[in-house]
Order: C-alpha cells, then structure tokens, then sequence
C-alpha cells in the first residue's frame, strides 16, 4: 500500500491534523480522515497520531490508507474499456476522460481498477488488488494513452524504463493564449501549493521538472501544443504551461477554467495523453501506441476551425486471424492529430489492426 508523505510547513503550522488532511482533498471528508486516523493509518514523526493534533511546522506526517478497508469499498465493475494493444503480458487502453484510474475517498466505485477487476476475473495474485497492474496515471479529467501490466514481473519491468526515464510520452493541449516561443523547454521545480493542498505549483525547494513543447497551431486565443514531459511530478503540464502564463483550456485548478472555457464548452482541461513508447519487457522489442483524441477535443478544434488536424481518420483493418482473436492486436501507428493506432514494429506474432473512431 502506497505511504504518503507531508512535511508540514508554515503555512500549515497550527493547524488540527484532521483538518489539514482533509484540505489535502486525498482521503475524503473530515470524516472519513477521522476514520482513517483511528484505524492507525496516520503518523506524526512516526508516533500514532490523534485527529486534534496541532501541527508544527517541520513534522513529518505519514499517512497510510487501510487496505484491509479500502479492498472492501472496490468491487469489480463492467465498465467497457477502449482497448488500443493487449497481448499476454501488456494492456494499453485509450483512458476516457472522467475515469478515475485509483480507487480513494469518494471514489470507490466506477473506477479503471473496478473495471480491471471485472475483466480479469482470473487476476494473478501477486497484483495489487487496488492498483492492479496499473504502471503510471492520468488525472480524472486527462484522456488518452495508458499502460497496464498483467503480472508483477511485468510491472516492475516497466516500472524500471519510466524511473529511469526511457520511456518517451507525448500529450496534446490546448492553452490559453499565443505563447511567444513556438518550441521551447520549462525547467522549474515543482512542489504543493504553500495554501492550496490540493494544488501543486512552481516554487522554489520543489522537486525539479522538465516540461518540452511544441506549438501545432493557434487560433482565436489558443494554441494547440505538443507537449513531452521530461519528468513525472503531479499535474506538470498543467502546472508549468500555468506558470508560463498560457493555463490549459478548461483546467479550473490552474485558472484555465470560468466563462471563457465554459463558452468553447469544455468544462475540463484539456489534456491528451497522445502517444507512449517503451521497449516491450518481454519481447525487448519497441512499442510504440497513439491514442484517438475523445470526441470533445474533437468537437473543440473543429469550433477553433482546426478541423484539418484531426481530419485523417484510420479505417477498419482487421484480419481474418485477427476476427476469430479474442482480442485486438496491434497496428500501425500515425503521429496525426486524431488517430487512434499503436505499434508494435515488424513484429511476426502480432497482426495488425486500425480502430475506426466511433
């Protein structure tokens, strides 16, 4: 089980434990803080903690969710899931946007976990049962490219490629406004906001973050940015094209948000996970998987009237092997906006199939 750690500061000094937790917005109401921490799953510089506790600036406050509790509240569910690549090892899925990936307060249900565990009916046991297989994460509101492992040998292989930085991932966002530099990189360091708990922002003694771009196009007051994180912090694109002063288009949590998105009819931010590539653990041969922008993305750019980017669609491919297959395999990929195709490059064992956009 995941273990969370605070460290208090002085913005957070003086405040009741119970209460700062639940600022953090991670695990639920104050209530459900409060049964966290009676269950034992908060510590304050390691000593069991009690929810009235005053915090002092400088303490260490470790929070870990009771699994026993929390293996309870999820429950498999059908949940239809837009498979892009599956083969014995490997599931990558074009990830909806709405979809919460990990199960936790106030989201137990509906979940990509709860939709694994209906699909998996068989699950290996060595998967953790609350995030199984799931090698990395996209924000609820964030679509597109994801990655899940079908046993721990798998996950701890793919784990290694994306902690050592080998794994290349590549996003489309739409940003407020004209940026001056048509290509560049953002190097500022990434921690949570000083006030804002459930917000991360650039300040300095964060973590260091590297964000690279590419501007595609702009119209109207926003660009269409390719985006390729270099580093893995929380919500990076979202933060760091907020510091530039270009926030995404409807990402209400770093001022992309208000009338201005709700008039383009996107009330959440948006943020495309494009395209993955990493070397198959197994195979050692390299993988590289593009996810179809979701209809919404669509809808905006063709109001923006950038319909063009997104205008080659893929037609349906499938083989007869591949009809009488119990799941889809791999195609080929396309780097255009709007296509939905992954690759698995010259690979004998795996045919080819283009998803047509429903």
């Amino acid at each position: 089980m995941d273990v969370f750690t605070i460290t208090v500061d002085r913005a957070d000094a003086r405040q009741r434990l119970d209460r700062f937790l639940a600022g953090v917005g991670t695990w639920g109401t104050r209530s459900q803080v409060h049964r966290l921490i009676a269950d034992g799953g908060v510590r304050i510089d390691g000593v069991p903690a009690k929810p009235g506790a005053v915090l002092r600036c400088g303490q260490c406050v470790e929070v870990r969710p009771s699994r026993r509790a929390a293996c309870a509240d999820v429950m498999p569910e059908a949940i239809p899931l837009n498979v892009l690549y599956e083969d014995d090892w490997l599931l990558i899925i074009n990830k909806p946007p709405g979809l919460v990936v990990h199960p936790a307060p106030g989201h137990w249900q509906g979940t990509l976990v709860s939709a694994l565990l209906h699909r998996w009916q068989s699950r290996p046991p060595d998967l953790d049962p609350l995030r199984p297989g799931i090698v990395h994460r996209l924000d609820k509101d964030t679509s597109g490219v994801l990655v899940i492992a079908k046993d721990a040998g798998t996950l701890a292989a793919l784990g290694a490629q994306f902690r050592a930085r080998e794994v290349s991932k590549e996003y489309l966002a739409l940003a407020w406004g004209k940026l001056r530099e048509r290509r560049g990189e953002i190097r500022r360091p990434i921690g949570r906001h000083p006030v804002q708990r459930k917000r991360m922002s650039v300040r300095a003694g964060g973590r260091d973050a590297v964000t690279r771009y590419e501007v595609v196009a702009d119209t109207d007051g926003v660009s269409v940015v390719r985006v390729w994180p270099q580093t893995g912090r929380t919500h990076q694109i979202r933060v760091h094209l907020s510091a530039l002063g270009h926030p995404v288009v409807g990402d209400a949590l770093y001022g992309g948000g208000g009338a201005r998105a709700a008039a383009l009819g996107m009330p959440r931010q948006a943020l495309h996970a494009a395209r993955i590539e990493f070397v198959h653990p197994h195979t050692g041969e390299p993988m590289c998987v593009s996810a179809e922008l979701p209809d919404d993305l669509h809808s905006l750019l063709d109001r923006l009237g950038l319909s063009s980017l997104t205008s080659h669609r893929p037609s349906s491919s499938v083989s007869p092997q591949q009809q009488r297959a119990s799941r889809p395999r791999a195609s080929e990929h396309d780097t255009r906006l709007g296509t939905a195709r992954s690759s698995h490059r010259a690979s004998p064992k795996l045919r080819s199939l283009k998803e047509e956009r429903t």
